[in-house]
């Protein structure tokens, strides 16, 4: 529906005569689309000539599926109002779900926190699965609260704020961009996967607190499981 209106709003003879298209993706994941944007968020959107309202079905992406962590996920992920779709996107971007993960720049565990920005978040053991997806989420609500805008969002968690605002938008580093558009990829699919999750188990979401420490026995279980394989 969204390619379809955004199909739609570039007919229209304002968009035309403009010939220029602007979008942006806000912090709750909604695209917006505008042949006169007044918020700084828009971004011009690049279009390309054909003939004809054809519609290309976006390719396949193959998501990583872990399901261990989901609870958990949304525990969190509710506690500091952040999408939990986005949570695990930027999980499976950062670290592919591998809790003892370090980066060649020394970020560290599942939301590959820097040892600075763990610091500065109170978080004590960067490798502790709770603490880690805590600070993690706690560091992206602070982004979208900065931004107000998901794509910023997340080029902030890669490449810092001070690169982001330098730019007044995602960074030209390769890196940034190519992250920004796969944790956006990610996001889709894992969005559904939570809406159908919460749709059929609502309850999942108000378990009790004493339950996360469980929850994470059982996913490093069941990593070390894996590894022995």
């Amino acid at each position: 529906m969204l390619l379809i209106a955004a199909w739609l709003l570039i007919q229209t003879p304002e968009a035309q005569a403009s010939g220029a298209i602007y979008s942006y993706i806000d912090a709750d994941g909604v695209l917006h689309f505008s042949d006169s944007p007044v918020d700084e968020r828009y971004r011009h959107v690049k279009r390309t000539h054909q003939d004809g309202p054809v519609i290309s079905p976006r390719p396949r992406v193959r998501v990583p599926r872990e399901r261990d962590y989901d609870r958990l996920i949304i525990q969190l992920a509710a506690r500091h109002r952040v999408q939990p779709g986005l949570v695990k996107a930027v999980i499976a971007a950062e670290s592919n779900f591998k809790p003892d993960a370090v980066s060649r720049v020394g970020a560290q565990g599942l939301m590959q926190l820097m040892p600075a920005t763990a610091a500065a978040l109170g978080v004590e053991r960067p490798f502790g699965v709770v603490e880690n997806i805590d600070g993690g989420v706690r560091y992206l609500r602070e982004m979208l609260d900065r931004y107000g805008d998901l794509t910023r969002a997340i080029a902030a968690y890669n490449a810092g704020p001070k690169a982001v605002d330098r730019y007044r938008g995602v960074p030209p580093y390769r890196e940034t961009q190519a992250y920004v558009k796969r944790v956006l990829e990610y996001y889709r699919g894992y969005r559904g996967e939570f809406e159908r999750l919460a749709s059929r188990t609502p309850a999942v979401t108000r378990a009790p607190r004493e339950d996360l420490q469980s929850i994470v026995d059982r996913a490093r279980a069941k990593a070390s499981a894996r590894d022995q394989r």
